[in-house]
């Protein structure tokens, strides 16, 4: 299994941080993202911003005495935004084109100040029937610090193809 080259500038040197291209992608390459810890001021900012005001996420008290956990946790929706915000920053620059679908099943709860990570394989990557894209399916698992599964999804997304 190779692994997938990145774009290169003018002097052929690759510039980190640029996505994959759908056809040098093979089904069975698997890799991982960097971490990112989630904080109570992460959750305040998502949940104001998509009025989201379950008093389970905004009212500490209520936590306190109805949460089966303890603690605060984390929208299911957010855990999916910043799993899908580790792969942009590594995987998607400048040759995403479209997130065309994707079933999430959330498995386990997350909590503020827990760090997360995505575990990726790709499942299905082919040409689309226009010329310089492809359709790319990845089986992704959202990993906590303790190297437990909270979320796994399979999206489906058009990427662009290495330029010809």
């Amino acid at each position: 299994m190779t692994t997938p080259t990145r774009q290169r500038d003018r002097d052929g040197l690759d510039i980190v941080g640029t996505g994959f291209y759908w056809d040098d992608l093979e089904v069975g390459y698997q890799f991982r993202t960097l971490g990112r810890t989630i904080s109570d001021t992460d959750i305040t900012l998502f949940v104001g911003v998509t009025g989201m005001v379950e008093e389970m996420f905004t009212n500490t008290e209520y936590i306190g005495e109805a949460s089966l956990m303890g603690t605060r946790p984390v929208p299911g929706s957010l855990v999916f935004c910043i799993a899908e915000a580790l792969l942009m920053q590594t995987t998607m620059q400048r040759t995403g084109m479209a997130f065309l679908e994707a079933e999430l099943k959330v498995v386990k709860p997350t909590n503020a100040g827990e760090t997360i990570h995505v575990r990726c394989e790709v499942i299905e990557a082919r040409a689309t029937s226009q010329p310089g894209k492809g359709l790319v399916r990845t089986r992704n698992e959202v990993i906590n610090q303790r190297d437990e599964v909270v979320a796994t999804y399979a999206p489906l997304r058009m990427v662009k193809g290495r330029p010809r």
